[in-house]
């Protein structure tokens, strides 16, 4: 069926997309796979490109783009081609509505020029080690000074993805005690240099997929922020986190979605050229009905991200919403790519196939964001269950 979602000007900037991934990530993705990271000037082209300044306002360099539908193509294009642009997604997708909806007139000023151009890339720290998907479990803390003029930041963050690369980091750390009626109360967000004294990067972590996208270990100790860096009021920052969650959920449906569907390309690809018996591969009843069966699947999973799509674009996506939109797409896309690595046979289980590089990279989708179980009882709240 001819998606409706997207107009001539998504398609055309798909193509733009789609032609710099060619030209320049997918003749060196090998080389940034065996480093395991993307190379940090990577991201100057990525800002030279625009792709960081779509949804960020003209006077600060941006287009100014009140769409979603943007980060939706280049998230398809990417998967299509079974690359990663690292960290990146990060920096767009979840750092930027923050910035957009909390940070001051004079702190845009500060910070978005350098985040359009690549020159500031951001990154988020929420996880820390033993807390997982319990956010307002968090021990990370932000004292406020005698004299009210900067914070001391302690505490350690895990599992944050672009924190090698980045020059601000986004932290959620508590100034407050929790209320006895209310946990999350108490928990604020700081934007953090990253060349702070106390500051510290630590292990870069070997993951099973995403091999290219820097996942660090971050610990603050004495770290002093100014009042200047705090993003939105104090104590406020657990409902500035649920507020994003929705984008950030629609982002993770959309590539286990995209991931899905270039699953079945590459499958008919290798089917078609792979000859077994004497015969293509793709000519057998059993590769026929499985291929068949997964496009089914992920033209059901279009239907419900492209609705999502339309309803984030609208104000309308509520956290049930997303929820679905991600527990649904995430698990179909877990399914396509495993039965199209089985088409594969052995050459599926090796790294230079694009299909064991999307097997391994799509399994975190049903956990980071809030994992699956999370997003089951996120719709069962809202069933009234």
């Amino acid at each position: 069926m001819r998606r409706t979602v997207f107009d001539a000007d998504h398609e055309a900037f798909r193509a733009t997309v789609r032609a710099f991934i060619e030209a320049e990530v997918v003749p060196v993705y090998d080389k940034w796979y065996e480093a395991g990271i993307v190379p940090r000037d990577f991201y100057y082209k990525l800002g030279e490109l625009g792709l960081f300044g779509i949804e960020v306002a003209p006077e600060y360099g941006g287009a100014g783009v009140e769409s979603f539908k943007f980060q939706a193509v280049i998230t398809e294009e990417v998967a299509r081609a079974a690359v990663s642009f690292g960290g990146s997604s990060v920096h767009v997708a979840l750092c930027l509505p923050y910035l957009r909806a909390y940070a001051t007139a004079a702190q845009k000023q500060r910070w978005l020029p350098g985040f359009v151009t690549g020159a500031t890339m951001f990154a988020i720290a929420m996880t820390e080690p033993g807390t997982g998907s319990d956010l307002a479990g968090m021990r990370t803390t932000a004292a406020i000074s005698a004299d009210g003029s900067h914070y001391l930041l302690n505490g350690a963050k895990t599992f944050i993805t672009g924190g090698v690369h980045a020059d601000r980091v986004i932290v959620c750390a508590r100034t407050a005690p929790p209320k006895d009626d209310d946990r999350r109360y108490g928990i604020s967000l700081f934007v953090v240099d990253t060349k702070s004294p106390g500051y510290r990067v630590g292990r870069k972590l070997d993951k099973l997929g995403l091999k290219v996208s820097d996942t660090a270990e971050l610990s603050f100790t004495d770290v002093r922020v100014p009042v200047e860096d705090r993003l939105g009021d104090a104590h406020e920052g657990f409902a500035y986190l649920g507020q994003n969650l929705p984008r950030e959920r629609l982002s993770i449906a959309v590539g286990g979605y995209a991931q899905a569907k270039a699953a079945i390309r590459f499958a008919q690809q290798y089917t078609g050229a792979r000859e077994v018996f004497g015969q293509p591969v793709s000519g057998f009843q059993n590769t026929k009905f499985e291929l068949a069966a997964c496009q089914a699947e992920v033209d059901a999973a279009e239907a419900v991200v492209d609705r999502a799509l339309e309803a984030h674009d609208l104000g309308e996506l509520t956290a049930a919403d997303a929820a679905s939109a991600k527990l649904f797409c995430t698990e179909t896309a877990s399914r396509v790519i495993d039965r199209c690595l089985q088409l594969h046979g052995g050459y599926g289980y090796i790294t230079e196939y694009p299909i064991a590089r999307l097997y391994a990279d799509s399994r975190v989708n049903r956990i980071y964001g809030g994992t699956s179980e999370v997003m089951k009882t996120i719709i069962a709240k809202n069933m009234g269950l």
